[in-house]
């Protein structure tokens, strides 16, 4: 059974950083894109970061370009997400997805990013 889960999220304050961390357990092989998704109440999951292959192009949403570095050790089934400079507008729910073609599609469970002071 395949499954990814999230970690590293929190409370910080405005300007500070994160660092999230997204394991995948019970695949066969590191060979998906993997991505960030975020997700505030009453809005839809948008895409934060994508990472298209253990060399692939990464893409990143214009309001986290120069903030957001999203980055995989495929030894570690490992995804990462860090987050600096954070904003209150960050707040949300962030999902780890791993994707490949449109039958083998994995969401985490997400964890809580909290930016206030």
């Amino acid at each position: 059974q395949v499954q990814l889960v999230e970690s590293g999220g929190g409370l910080v304050q405005p300007g500070g950083s994160l660092r999230l961390s997204c394991v995948g357990s019970g695949f066969a092989d590191t060979w998906y894109t993997m991505s960030w998704y975020r997700q505030t109440p009453g809005n839809e999951r948008e895409l934060v970061a994508s990472s298209a292959g253990p060399a692939g192009a990464t893409m990143y949403a214009d309001s986290v370009k120069g903030r957001f570095t999203i980055s995989r050790d495929d030894a570690k089934n490992t995804v990462y997400l860090q987050m600096n400079s954070l904003k209150p507008e960050d707040t949300a729910v962030y999902y780890c997805n791993w994707r490949r073609g449109p039958r083998s599609i994995y969401w985490g469970q997400g964890t809580q990013v909290t930016v206030s002071s």
